[in-house]
């Protein structure tokens, strides 16, 4: 199925990347406008960067059959992960280029939510950096509000959601 057939309500579905899907993960990074690959790492990168943390958790991002994107957690607060951050840290998300816009980073991390409240967790950081492609405006729509902390030159932000 092409990014123009995909229909918005499609099931979003997180899948462990695989040997077999490792590679189409990796070159959706490649779908990204310059401007927005300035703003998160390549999917390769994290998940070399994930294969070195005892706190990261990452999936593929599915609408029904067809790879739209990339998540990844991080557990806790780890310095040699340069992560400082008490609870459950998104990490990276990224929605690839043609697959923007109809919800899926969205679907991903409410099921990311959902999980995390099953889990009596209530709370999911994430920083970003502002200017052009920020996701500041995504972030802000979801309900993440700004803590005042940064991560180098990106804002911090939180999601309350109660566990």
């Amino acid at each position: 199925m092409s990014e123009d057939t995909l229909a918005a309500d499609a099931e979003v579905t997180l899948r462990r990347v695989t040997v077999h899907t490792v590679g189409d993960v990796c070159d959706l990074s490649e779908t990204l406008s310059e401007a927005q690959r300035n703003k998160v790492a390549d999917n390769g990168i994290s998940i070399a960067e994930a294969h070195f943390s005892e706190n990261a958790w990452f999936r593929a991002i599915y609408a029904d059959d067809t790879l739209v994107g990339f998540i990844m957690l991080h557990i806790g607060a780890d310095h040699d992960d340069g992560i400082d951050c008490p609870g459950v840290f998104l990490w990276r998300l990224m929605v690839g280029g043609p697959f923007q816009g109809k919800g899926f980073g969205q679907k991903a991390i409410a099921l990311v939510v959902r999980d995390l409240k099953a889990r009596g967790i209530g709370e999911l950081y994430t920083s970003y950096g502002v200017g052009e492609a920020s996701p500041e405006g995504f972030y802000k729509r979801l309900g993440f509000k700004e803590t005042g902390d940064m991560y180098d030159d990106e804002v911090e932000a939180v999601l309350v959601f109660g566990g």
